[in-house]
């Protein structure tokens, strides 16, 4: 019998539609052969095991023609005590129950489909100039004071200082909504920027003694270790101070908390508190801080190309989606509470993720150009 991770890996690839002909093999012998009442029933505080498979029993009679109802039936026994087994995989076995047929309930319309973003960047010189560095060729962009900018093969920015005695420039790189981007600093530290962010610096880097960058939305660094220059990145709300780390920073305008998280090093925030690896710094709107212990891959899934939404209430998946596909996010009646638990492509189209977002949960969607319209 496999074991239950790598089901749920097939599950989750399977969904994805990146399952291979022979992991497909092993998915469909394990579907059609497990007893799922041999399977321990992850019993979560407040989970209504009942309402969930009075729940999954209506939507997916919605969803199968008549003349199959009667297999359904049958196959109601292993499907109710399979409930929370669909809750841990992503719904994919219930999806895949009815893996011939297309999924539509809860989903209202869908007229043109949004693609995923995709890897581009608007880069503001001292002098004004713009750069959208997706249009640019590979080679030497500009030179700032001293400092050369250029864009490599793969489509990311490199700065490299030529005369340290040069004045400074400030920069801006700006990532607009459905797009992300790479930049390497003149110290050599790395910077991925998310969707609806930027990131402003001098060309030289140091200022004052340090190496100071100002973010606004959400970026991963990677820094490069100098223990004489500090590396400060702050936001509108908090301060992040390192000598060579990894960690990310997520500080968004319309969310109502910025997140600092840390994969390895240290940081010290806001001139004090210091975050140990595995640890998230969790600042609110008026500068309160507290520090929670987080799973670093969920926070860094962004940048792997990934969602990955742990309990996360419609809101907050919804400003995401709508940062990644450049979409208007509108709700109409009262907001649909619900929370939703998955993991999924960044690479698939709004359509899809939507479709089984809907499915999780009493949540309806429509689709129209650019705009996403969510319904209880």
């Amino acid at each position: 019998m496999e074991k239950p991770n790598n089901i749920q890996d097939l599950a989750q690839k399977w969904l994805d539609g990146s399952i291979s002909p022979e992991e497909k093999a092993i998915f469909d012998k394990w579907y059609n052969q497990h007893d799922f009442s041999e399977l321990k029933m992850d019993a979560q505080e407040g989970f209504d095991e009942n309402a969930l498979q009075e729940r999954l029993r209506s939507e997916i009679k919605q969803q199968i023609p008549q003349f199959a109802r009667a297999k359904l039936v049958r196959l109601w026994p292993r499907i109710a005590a399979a409930a929370s087994v669909v809750l841990a995989i992503g719904f994919g076995t219930l999806y895949y129950a009815n893996r011939h047929k297309e999924h539509n309930a809860g989903f209202a319309a869908v007229k043109n489909d949004v693609a995923p973003g995709k890897q581009g960047a608007t880069l503001t010189l001292a002098n004004g100039k713009k750069i959208r560095l997706a249009e640019a060729a590979k080679g030497k962009l500009a030179q700032e004071a001293g400092v050369s900018i250029s864009k490599t093969a793969d489509g990311q920015v490199i700065y490299q200082i030529e005369d340290s005695t040069s004045e400074n420039k400030i920069n801006t790189i700006t990532t607009a909504n459905g797009e992300t981007y790479q930049v390497r600093l003149p110290d050599g530290s790395a910077v991925w920027l998310n969707a609806g962010s930027s990131l402003t610096y001098s060309a030289s880097l140091l200022r004052e003694g340090k190496r100071s960058v100002r973010l606004s939305g959400e970026g991963y660094f990677e820094i490069a270790k100098d223990k004489v220059h500090p590396f400060v990145v702050s936001t509108d709300r908090e301060s992040v101070e390192v000598l060579g780390t990894h960690f990310n920073v997520s500080s968004y305008a319309n969310d109502p908390l910025s997140r600092t998280t840390l994969q390895e090093g240290s940081v010290r925030m806001n001139g004090k508190t210091v975050l140990k690896p595995g640890e998230q710094a969790v600042v609110g709107a008026a500068g309160t801080l507290r520090i929670e212990e987080v799973d670093v891959d969920e926070a860094l899934a962004w940048k792997n190309g990934k969602f990955v939404f742990a309990d996360e209430d419609i809101e907050s998946i919804m400003r995401k989606l709508a940062r990644w596909y450049d979409v208007e996010v509108v709700y109409v009646g009262e907001k649909p509470d619900a929370s939703f638990t998955a993991s999924i492509s960044r690479s698939d189209h709004i359509g899809k993720i939507l479709s089984k977002l809907s499915f999780a949960r009493k949540v309806k969607f429509k689709i129209e150009g650019r705009r996403v319209t969510v319904m209880r």
